[in-house]
């Protein structure tokens, strides 16, 4: 690689690289992993940067490479994760808010939990969800992607983002639930049990 081209991928790489750990931590759980990923995907970009079209969106072209890094290094690990997904209904956080006498007002039951909890609080219930959701979960919720974003950064349609979203609310509310009881967090003056 020329020095020109070299000195385009380290101002492209810059402003990203710690977002690119951030969600690299994300997905691996781990701060170390998390690094051995970062470094895996800059090398692969940067061996492939000349395939990269100047203009377009390097931050998603980085981090479609470290996730696809990531899942093919899971792949190898051969550790796939089934999810019942009837055992969490569309309204989990209300049917409980329900069965534990807190009131429901005019407000999301969902929204109300989140409002309680933390940014880190919201990660760590992230953190439980199977790989493919808590992807699409992390860049939406915590990274505040769009959708097309999303769905440039994991190379699927924006309709598979939309249901990996919609799964992936239905298992964080479960979370979010449990993480809550844990914490005694109140809503609407009640304790969560």
């Amino acid at each position: 690689m020329d020095q020109t081209l070299r000195e385009r991928f380290d101002r492209e790489l810059e402003p990203v690289v710690d977002l690119a750990y951030r969600y690299a931590l994300r997905l691996t759980r781990d701060s170390e992993s998390a690094m051995d990923l970062v470094q895996d995907a800059v090398v692969l970009a940067y061996r492939h940067f000349e395939n990269f079209t100047p203009g377009t969106n390097f931050k998603a072209w980085l981090l479609r490479i470290l996730t696809n890094k990531f899942l093919k290094d899971r792949q190898r690990a051969a550790r796939a994760v089934q999810v019942a997904f009837d055992e969490v209904e569309e309204a989990y956080i209300a049917r409980k808010m329900l069965e534990n006498g807190i009131e429901e007002d005019d407000q999301n039951p969902a929204s109300v939990l989140m409002n309680k909890l933390g940014v880190e609080e919201i990660a760590a219930a992230i953190d439980t969800l199977p790989d493919e959701f808590r992807t699409a979960c992390s860049l939406y919720f915590l990274e505040e992607s769009p959708y097309q974003e999303i769905a440039e950064v994991l190379e699927v349609p924006i309709g598979t983002v939309r249901s990996r979203l919609h799964r992936g609310r239905r298992l964080l509310q479960k979370a979010l639930w449990e993480l809550a009881v844990a914490k005694g967090i109140t809503i609407n003056g009640a304790v969560n049990a």
